[in-house]
């Protein structure tokens, strides 16, 4: 290790090039190496060649040859090739460079600063959080001890609940608890709406989920299936008028709905316009009709006698109706009406975690950068869409008249939450003595610190009005590890410079022991809290770990009708709400991963507002319009003042553990056709995780019907097979055949994709199919059964083969 000692303001050098003990073999040859790029020249004490570029320390301080470098006001920071160190830091040279350049500007916080920060809090996170997941590793033994011995008996629940309070598996809370959160935003604390959780490595994708606020109700019905395509209303290449003037009816129909006229239907309009401050309405007998509820309309634009928009508003929702005689929709509308805006997804979840591949420095600047971007709104996506380059860049608040001649302005783009990496990762791009750091606080200290450009007004819009960061944290098992997160967000304040509880907590209850101990995980974060989100798939592929040793899980496709699951879905509601979430945080629900299938999730989603629930997940823009409907019919408000005295669920259902019934014997169809679905949907996915570097996309499923697919869903699928096969369900053997018919499954379905490498053809080579092999074969030796072992590491040596 190069070190050097200077005065406060480069004073008298002591410099040492010794390097420190290595604990490794491999620590001391990557030091003799870094070693070797040190030169000492005459009149400076010493050099380092960085970017291909000199940079000379010497009694007068830092020069960068042909540059000159500002004074370093910082104990160490020299450059070793593509180290640069900062004390007991080793930081990635272009990660280096991406905080000085990029980052750290405007953000009121010096380099010394933000790296002393992160070197504190990497010194006192290390140790507390090692100790955390060591304690998930005791409590899975003890379990798994404890399905052994009681492996020939029957289950008994009770006994069975006496034995996770004995070891600490259970938390439990007597006394009330009550959040405090304050300066929540209100699109997280006052309305309800559809969420959007997207890839934050895809600039595109990205910016369409923070442009999603608004969204087309008359694209979003023309172009699903929430339309039958029979009686001439087939979609087709080109503009159908048939079609066309069942989405306007659909529209007018949804008006009629939730802006009712007093004497009139929206369908017999002719022309809106507002009048002393109201909305009237005109129909075609030349009777004009008013707002039964005219609290509902909020505004307008253009001409009041002849308007270009008019804004309504129902259950805190925006409803734009579009009025342009020239464009092809208007001019055959006998109002006018060009089309129909909603807003949307309201809030956008910008992922660093299940929807990402990001496996090495490169990857994670270009999550950080994406972020930064949008925390500026400069971020920008060129792309070719029909032939024509397209520019894809933040949209613009939206400006409106009120009904008292007033200006007023509405959000154009969703609140951007976002979402770091679970405590159980680390990463290389910083270590400490040649140990890479966990990844989580890397993750804090940089989109914290992206977010404060925002809280300055550095950036073209804001995002969060109230002055928050909103920070969603995955995979924490237990109160004792959301307290490590809590603190985590203060040593990161400290750090920035952001007042104490800028940073904002969302709980993904996706993990058993959080689920069984939410109650007390919201307690240790009470000041914090502005969301808890169930997640089906996680928290399935937990249950299946933790209970691997219980026995023989039901089939995949049956786990959404086990008992657990119901109790899961409502504790998560009866929990927030008996500590203060309503009004205050948001209570989410699950994805609909289907974004094909828009009808069916009309017909079943609204299932999640009547929950209670003021959030659920969309795969789209599209969904997340089309979901919003749910939003306009229920009263989320009302709906939870209704739940709230309701009995909460017994502990005693949520440890049900699903696994067959003793007298069950699944036929060899039901195997088969579980296996198989299961490892044609790990295929698909790892194809172009670890293939491709996508994390997040639509992967066809053994029938073809295209899912949205991320790690939630290859974990629940490889603890499945895994489960089966350490209970002798199916055996290697199988497996392994079933795998070889699937890869040619999946090399079919992508057969059009020109960037494709089959997998059929060169089982053996082919790191793809070797790392579903892996996810399978050693599903059970994984943590919690997570795979992101696996893939990033055979996504870095799809990388190395590429590049070589």
């Amino acid at each position: 290790m190069v070190t050097a000692t200077f005065g406060p303001i480069f004073g008298p050098v002591a410099l040492s090039t010794a390097f420190a003990a290595s604990t490794s073999d491999r620590s001391r040859e990557r030091n003799r190496e870094r070693r070797s790029r040190i030169r000492t020249v005459p009149g400076s004490s010493l050099i380092a060649l960085h970017r291909r570029n000199l940079w000379v320390l010497n009694e007068t301080g830092v020069t960068y040859r042909p540059v000159t470098v500002p004074t370093l006001k910082c104990e160490c920071r020299l450059t070793e090739g593509t180290i640069v160190k900062f004390n007991s830091l080793e930081i990635a040279d272009d990660l280096h460079t991406f905080v000085e350049t990029e980052l750290l500007p405007d953000s009121g916080v010096t380099s010394d600063q933000f790296w002393r920060g992160l070197e504190k809090i990497t010194a006192e996170f290390t140790s507390r959080n090692t100790r955390l997941l060591e304690r998930r590793d005791e409590l899975q033994q003890q379990i798994d001890d404890w399905h052994i011995a009681h492996r020939d008996q029957p289950h008994d629940a009770d006994v069975y609940a006496d034995f996770l309070r004995e070891i600490g598996y259970l938390d439990y809370v007597s006394d009330d608890v009550e959040i405090s959160t304050t300066n929540v935003d209100t699109e997280i604390s006052s309305v309800a709406a559809p969420q959007l959780v997207v890839p934050l490595d895809n600039a595109r994708y990205a910016l369409n989920a923070a442009n999603a606020r608004w969204g087309s109700l008359y694209d979003a019905i023309y172009s699903t299936d929430v339309i039958d395509e029979g009686g001439g209303c087939a979609q087709g290449r080109r503009y159908n008028p048939i079609r066309g003037r069942k989405v306007v009816e659909f529209g007018r129909t949804f008006l009629d709905q939730h802006f009712a006229l007093d004497t009139a239907s929206h369908h017999w309009a002719t022309k809106y316009f507002v009048s002393d401050g109201d909305l009237a309405v005109q129909s075609g007998d030349g009777t004009v009709s008013h707002l039964i509820r005219p609290d509902r309309f909020r505004g307008y634009t253009g001409d009041p006698s002849a308007p270009t928009t008019i804004l309504l508003e129902k259950n805190g929702l925006g409803c734009e109706i579009r009025i342009d005689g020239d464009h092809v929709i208007g001019r055959v509308d006998a109002a006018g009406v060009s089309d129909i805006h909603i807003e949307s997804a309201v809030t956008s979840i910008m992922d660093c975690e299940d929807s990402v591949s990001a496996v090495d420095t490169e990857d994670k600047i270009r999550v950080y950068r994406n972020w930064l971007g949008l925390m500026k709104g400069t971020l920008t996506e060129t792309f070719v869409k029909g032939g024509e380059e397209m520019t894809r860049e933040l949209e613009p608040d939206r400006q409106y008249i009120d009904s008292q001649g007033e200006d007023i302005a509405v959000p154009g783009r969703a609140l951007m939450l976002v979402r770091n990496v679970g405590h159980h990762l680390t990463t290389d791009s910083v270590t400490v003595d040649g140990d890479p750091i966990y990844e989580t606080t890397l993750d804090a200290m940089v989109t914290a610190l992206a977010a404060k450009h925002d809280l300055l007004g550095n950036g073209v819009y804001r995002n969060s009005r109230a002055g928050s960061v909103n920070i969603v944290k995955p995979k924490m098992h237990g109160p004792d590890e959301v307290a490590l997160a809590c603190d985590l967000f203060t040593m990161v304040e400290e750090a920035l410079g952001l007042d104490h509880a800028t940073l904002k907590m969302g709980i993904m209850d996706e993990e058993r022991r959080t689920s069984l101990g939410l109650k007390a995980a919201i307690a240790v974060a009470r000041e914090r809290l502005v969301f808890i989100n169930t997640g089906f798939l996680d928290r399935t592929g937990d249950e299946i770990h933790t209970s691997m040793e219980a026995g023989p899980m039901v089939p995949k496709s049956e786990m959404k009708s086990q008992a657990w699951l119901p109790s899961y879905e409502d504790s998560n509601v009866d929990t927030g709400l008996a500590c203060g979430l309503a009004h205050r945080a948001q209570i989410g629900k699950g994805m609909w991963a289907m974004p094909s299938e828009m009808a069916d999730m009309i017909k079943t989603k609204i299932a999640h507002p009547l929950s209670g629930a003021t959030t659920a997940w969309v795969p789209s823009p599209t969904a997340a319009t089309l979901h919003a409907l749910h939003y306009f019919t229920v009263d989320v408000s009302e709906r939870q003042r209704d739940l709230s005295d309701r009995t909460p669920g017994r502990v005693a259902d949520m440890i049900t553990i699903p696994v067959l019934a003793a007298d069950r014997t699944l036929t060899d169809d039901e195997i088969q056709r579980d296996v198989e679905n299961n490892l044609q949907g790990i295929l698909g996915y790892v194809v172009r995780w670890v293939g491709a570097g996508v994390g997040c996309s639509t992967v066809s499923n053994i029938d073809d019907v295209g899912l949205m697919e991320d790690l939630a869903t290859l974990r629940i699928s490889s603890q499945h097979v895994a489960n089966w096969l350490h209970h002798g369900i199916v055996n290697e053997a199988d497996v392994h055949a079933s795998l070889v018919r699937m890869a040619a499954v999946v090399d079919q379905q992508n057969s059009s994709d020109p960037t494709y490498e089959p997998m059929a053809t060169n089982l053996e080579h082919s790191v793809p199919f070797q790392a579903a092999l892996d996810l399978v074969l050693k599903g059970r030796e994984q943590k919690n059964g997570y795979t992101e072992a696996i893939l990033r590491s055979r996504r870095r040596q799809m990388k190395e083969s590429t590049c070589a």
